[in-house]
């Protein structure tokens, strides 16, 4: 496979990421766009120099041309478009979350194993630098047992509208667009532990819509280690960026964005450590994001599971399914 033609569904704000990144990937052609407007469809094909605009996404799935496709549409769709597409013999890749819930997630791992099709997950993050140095640090044992992490996914002073306020569309609210962000990245730099228990107290103190816009959970991994996430939006302060992270170990700390290490040198005193590494033109990079794209091309052409995939976003819809019932009960939620 030299050539791999992608199909891009949806034509929204993070669509221009991923096409600018497949558009720095070689041997990839963006073959089709998708979006519900027809003049949505035209403009962002025109910028991308892509031959063939769609409004009917069913047109696409159909099409034996197409490799793969790059979902980005609003949540609801994301199950029943991949589904759709996998059947169809594409390999797909899904905008985070997964799904709208963990049994959605489930059936797209069926459609995925029973049609041999690869997909993948984007929970971007993991190809982030800064945050690969700070995972690094943590498995060379630098900081010693880590005992518990801190993790955000906040707007400050700030909050989307549209799908992303209303639960039929996107499933959740602010833990379900931000709070998935910081569950990912603290996982992966723990070494993708498995959640044993979530314990969370949702509300909604700023808006009139049907779905969360503050939030405070404690996850317990299988290594030992406890996790604090906060998700909000429209906060009126926030600790740290989008995945932002502080690592608690016994032998010292890590912090994610701004990233810096305090090795524990006595008694009264420790050692801060700042990383040489690349200047950020923004927080969310778009090399992030190339990287990425040029991760999922590489998985179709090897023929190679992806990661992030079907099991690293499951475990994230495992997690947001258990907080959202936890704070519905008030009682811990066993995994």
């Amino acid at each position: 496979m030299d050539n791999i033609k992608v199909a891009i569904i949806g034509a929204g704000f993070i669509a221009h990421y991923h096409a600018r990144a497949l558009k720095a990937t070689p041997n990839v052609q963006i073959a089709a766009v998708v979006a519900r407007k027809k003049e949505r469809a035209q403009k962002f094909a025109i910028e991308y120099g892509i031959e063939h605009t769609f409004t009917d996404t069913l047109k696409v799935a159909g099409n034996d041309s197409i490799d793969a496709v790059i979902i980005c549409t609003p949540n609801q769709f994301h199950a029943p478009y991949a589904i759709e597409f996998l059947k169809n013999g594409k390999h797909v890749f899904l905008e985070k979350p997964m799904a709208i819930n963990a049994a959605e997630g489930r059936q797209i791992e069926k459609t995925a194993k029973q049609y041999n099709r690869l997909v993948m997950v984007g929970h971007m993050w993991r190809f982030d630098t800064d945050v690969n140095y700070i995972k690094e640090t943590i498995a060379s044992g630098k900081l010693g047992k880590i005992f518990k992490t801190k993790g955000y996914g906040i707007h400050e002073n700030w909050g989307p509208s549209g799908w992303f306020a209303k639960k039929e569309l996107a499933g959740g609210g602010a833990l379900a667009d931000m709070g998935v962000h910081a569950v990912d990245a603290v996982r992966y730099l723990l070494g993708d532990p498995r959640p044993l228990k979530v314990y969370a107290r949702i509300a909604t103190h700023f808006g009139d819509y049907d779905v969360d816009d503050t939030g405070i959970m404690v996850i317990t991994w299988d290594n030992g280690t406890e996790s604090i996430i906060e998700s909000g939006w429209w906060q009126p302060h926030m600790d740290g960026p989008e995945a932002s992270a502080g690592i608690f170990g016994t032998k010292g700390y890590a912090n994610l964005f701004p990233t810096f290490l305090k090795i524990t040198a006595g008694e009264e005193s420790f050692e801060k450590i700042i990383p040489d590494l690349p200047n950020r033109k923004e927080h969310c990079d778009q090399t992030i994001y190339d990287k990425q794209m040029e991760h999922f091309i590489a998985s179709i052409k090897n023929n190679k599971r992806p990661n992030p995939g079907l099991s690293e976003g499951q475990i994230v819809l495992n997690i947001v399914d258990a907080a959202y019932e936890s704070a519905k009960t008030g009682e811990v939620v066993n995994l």
